[in-house]
């Protein structure tokens, strides 16, 4: 994506964003939002048929997507551009807006292949970090069959150097010595077979 960072200053002049919401209040906002960054190229889309045939037209650097829409939804289309699209769509960083976060909605749209998910009411500070988070992150784009989109497995792994975290368990970036000895084969097997517990 070409966020480019001055210092740690963002700039969004270049950047070519494509925001996507069934609802025009919405829409309004999230441009408003991404114009007070700097952002001076923004395609505004109210459904997924008009992102994709605004996408076939000109790729963009960034998109942000609504989950929840009537005929196809932000997780479907997230699909459609990690699976289907043409390169280099597919490899397009996405954040998925949605009202709704439960662990099993992040995790539909993680495995969606979607790079973040911020919560409405949007609070422009969180979604800048995001953007921050964005241009200095380096997650490998993964195919397979089932998955297309960044490494899920980076979860622990806390956020680019000079950031801050979200959970105050996070890793650290650096990787210390080995403490103590490995464990035998017969020590990890014996962890692995059912024990009966006693009451």
């Amino acid at each position: 994506m070409r966020l480019m960072l001055s210092g740690d200053k963002l700039n969004l002049e270049k950047v070519n964003i494509l925001i996507l919401d069934d609802n025009q209040q919405s829409l309004d906002i999230l441009s408003q939002i991404i114009s007070g960054f700097g952002a001076k190229n923004i395609a505004r889309c109210t459904s997924v048929a008009e992102a994709r045939e605004a996408l076939s037209k000109q790729p963009v650097d960034l998109i942000l997507t609504d989950a929840q829409m009537p005929d196809e939804n932000g997780y479907e289309f997230a699909r459609w551009i990690r699976q289907a699209a043409p390169e280099p769509v597919k490899f397009t960083p996405m954040v998925l807006i949605t009202g709704h976060t439960p662990q099993s909605e992040v995790t539909v749209a993680r495995d969606c292949g979607v790079n973040f998910v911020v919560t409405k009411p949007l609070v422009p500070a969180v979604l800048l970090q995001r953007f921050h988070w964005l241009s200095r992150e380096n997650r490998k784009f993964v195919e397979c069959a089932t998955y297309a989109g960044p490494d899920r497995r980076f979860k622990r792994q806390g956020p680019p150097a000079d950031m801050e975290g979200r959970r105050h368990d996070d890793l650290k970036g650096e990787v210390s010595e080995v403490s103590g000895t490995n464990m035998s084969q017969d020590e990890i097997d014996s962890l692995m077979k059912p024990t009966k517990a006693t009451l």
